[in-house]
């Protein structure tokens, strides 16, 4: 390569900023679904769920309360503790698998509601690993100096697409938002230190939406054959989440030289417990450095991690130069893991 590219491109590798989380929000909604609800009338009890799953209840939104609304309540709870306008906003990202429709995106509909009049914006697909690939995206823009704030949601109403009468996988799912809100830095020790993200889409027939996107259109056939709901593998998912989730995060510390003595917490999405534990066994940490809030949302999807966050930080559990790990695993199959040193 010409010395004088070889040499422009290191300039460019060169990031002139880091991308820290200035604030967060999260949204969950009020009603709430136990684990006796789908006991009622499925071939299943309260007790057999929550010890396959960690789930003892998981909120729902109300049936005209779409995905959006979570995002917005969540995005405004973000902005009220940051204290600025939703037009100092530059992008919003959206990382969800339950937009409120094909298109117009949820992100510009969000914008409308928040009336962000100085920002673009997008969703992203990346089903459980979602958040991870849209902090990772959104990072870049701050990193390079384009943008100084850019918000990224998780948001799912899950409630929407898994089917009532599946007791395999209407269990394990919830509605709920978190957001951040990332601004640039200048001190190279915080915020977004290093991240590993991959797909691999041999797994995606085992977890999927078979219906309504372009291979199999909705029609009167789809909705008689359930299509439209999640279709899981359980077997499969949980054998390949446990090996993909542990070893992404060992992967992460181990390229960044840390012990499990550095890491203050494991923030790992939220889709079983025996999943988390076994990821947290791997990284040698005890529980007591797992976030969890799985018993009481179950998988909000993308919401998971930052739902998380906001809590823990909210609950005085976080503090400034925190080695977080966050992890996750999910549809595709998406995989990934960020290292996160905490700035608020």
């Amino acid at each position: 390569m010409n010395q004088r590219i070889l040499k422009d491109y290191k300039v460019l590798k060169q990031t002139r900023y880091n991308a820290y989380i200035s604030a967060i929000g999260h949204f969950i909604p009020p009603k709430v679904i136990s684990n006796k609800h789908f006991a009622e009338y499925l071939d299943t009890t309260e007790e057999w769920i929550e010890e396959r799953t960690g789930i003892s209840e998981r909120r729902y939104l109300e049936k005209d309360q779409p995905t959006s609304f979570a995002a917005i309540e969540a995005i405004r709870m973000l902005l009220k503790e940051r204290k600025i306008s939703a037009d100092e906003i530059d992008l919003i990202i959206v990382a969800t698998v339950t937009a409120d429709m094909n298109y117009p995106s949820t992100a510009c509909i969000i914008q409308d509601a928040i009336g962000a009049q100085n920002c673009w914006g997008f969703d992203l697909s990346g089903a459980c690993s979602g958040f991870l690939f849209a902090l990772t995206t959104g990072a870049q823009f701050i990193e390079n100096g384009m943008h100084k704030k850019v918000i990224v949601v998780g948001a799912d109403k899950m409630s929407s697409i898994i089917d009532p009468l599946d007791r395999n996988t209407c269990v394990l799912f919830g509605d709920g938002a978190g957001a951040v809100l990332l601004e640039p830095t200048e001190d190279k020790s915080l915020g977004i230190i290093d991240s590993i993200l991959r797909i691999e889409g041999v797994g995606g027939k085992y977890l999927m939406q078979p219906a309504g996107g372009s291979l199999n259109p909705s029609s009167f056939e789809t909705v008689e054959k359930r299509m439209h709901f999640v279709h899981q593998d359980g077997k499969a998912v949980f054998k390949d989440a446990v090996i993909g989730m542990a070893n992404v995060s060992v992967e992460i510390m181990e390229k960044n030289n840390l012990s499990s003595d550095d890491i203050a917490y494991l923030v790992p999405h939220q889709a079983n417990l025996r999943i988390i534990s076994a990821s947290a066994e791997r990284m040698g940490l005890s529980m007591e450095k797992v976030m969890l809030n799985i018993h009481k949302y179950g998988n909000t999807t993308a919401a998971t991690i930052p739902l998380c966050l906001s809590e823990y930080w909210r609950d005085g559990k976080l503090k400034i130069g925190d080695n977080l790990v966050l992890a996750s695993f999910g549809a595709g199959y998406t995989w990934g893991s960020i290292l996160l040193k905490w700035a608020l």
